[in-house]
């Protein structure tokens, strides 16, 4: 028996509550992982895990030895990594999950130039607004504006993402003065579908906070839709400014109702506990803190103030 692959795969498979899964992450058959618990469970004379049909549950002694565990195989990873020559020529791939709004452009900016440094390390980057488990993905790490959904992930938080209501200047031109946000009303509307608040939206004007009820012509998934439907010239949207700021730069689009906006949310980095000490995940978050700053770029050049933390949901 090797002791270290029969430690990761209990490990694995108490963070995924499945043998397949937790054989589809280490890259085996589902027969492997099984035969692999089996056999630490012969060495440690314990059962580690509550089996039935629809469930596989750590038992008492499987959550005692777990916690260990995890952090050994955090130790052995980190030291295999540990000499200098080592970190200066990291390799292997970081499988990551990031939105699309920040996929298009800053990540990928942000990734082109950190592989210039790293040019052993690869990426398997899945693009899509899907909230996921990076554990249950098998993933490295998530880039999200929704927080660690359990005890077992990490949350670093990058940015605040701050949103805008705009429109472009035909339609402005062409339709009713917006003055208030009760004028949004008589307005065609379209926003983000996953943004918390739903179509009751919370809205900030300085110390001022009042809801109103928004019902959109357009909800979607898909902030570039929004924008599109905007540059059309279709109705008003609200939309991060990581993604409106070029558009609003160069005069494709206008802000409306500029001393309102929805409380600002985190973009933040997820990702498995198990994962604190892996040499390449470390340095790549450490890595996205250093180039994305708290004020993004985009904010400062559209002359926003600096994000009041007070407003930032939790």
């Amino acid at each position: 028996m090797d002791l270290i692959l029969s430690i990761e795969a209990f490990v694995r498979v108490a963070d995924t509550e499945s043998f397949a899964n937790a054989a589809r992450q280490m890259g085996v058959a589902k027969s492997v992982a099984t035969t692999r618990v089996k056999q630490l469970e012969e060495h440690l004379g314990v059962s580690l895990f509550h089996r039935s049909t629809r469930a596989i549950k750590l038992s008492e002694a499987g959550q005692s030895y777990y916690g260990s565990c995890r952090e050994l195989l955090s130790r052995v990873e980190d030291l295999s990594l540990r000499s200098q020559e080592e970190v200066t020529s990291l390799k292997g791939t970081l499988r990551i999950h990031v939105l699309p709004g920040f996929a298009l452009g800053h990540f990928s900016n942000a990734l082109v130039e950190f592989r210039g440094a790293h040019p052993k390390i690869e990426f398997d980057v899945h693009v899509n607004d899907r909230v996921v488990d990076p554990v249950q993905e098998g993933l490295d790490l998530a880039i999200q504006i929704y927080p660690a959904a359990s005890n077992s992930l990490i949350e670093r938080r990058l940015f605040p993402v701050r949103g805008l209501f705009c429109a472009s200047p035909k339609y402005l031109a062409e339709e009713p003065l917006l003055e208030t946000p009760l004028d949004l009303l008589h307005h065609d509307f379209a926003r983000y579908s996953y943004y918390p608040w739903g179509d009751e939206w919370p809205l900030i004007n300085g110390h001022e906070r009042f809801q109103i009820s928004l019902r959109p012509v357009l909800k979607t998934n898909s902030v570039h839709l929004l924008l599109e439907f905007a540059r059309a010239g279709a109705g008003v949207v609200y939309l991060p400014t990581m993604v409106a700021a070029p558009d609003l730069l160069e005069g494709r689009l206008q802000r409306v109702l500029p001393n309102y906006a929805a409380p600002p949310l985190w973009l933040s980095v997820v990702y498995p506990a198990s994962h604190r000490s892996t040499a390449k995940v470390k340095l790549f978050i450490d890595f996205l803190l250093t180039r994305f700053p708290s004020e993004p770029q985009w904010d400062q050049a559209l002359g926003l103030p600096p994000v009041d933390t007070s407003t930032v949901d939790e």
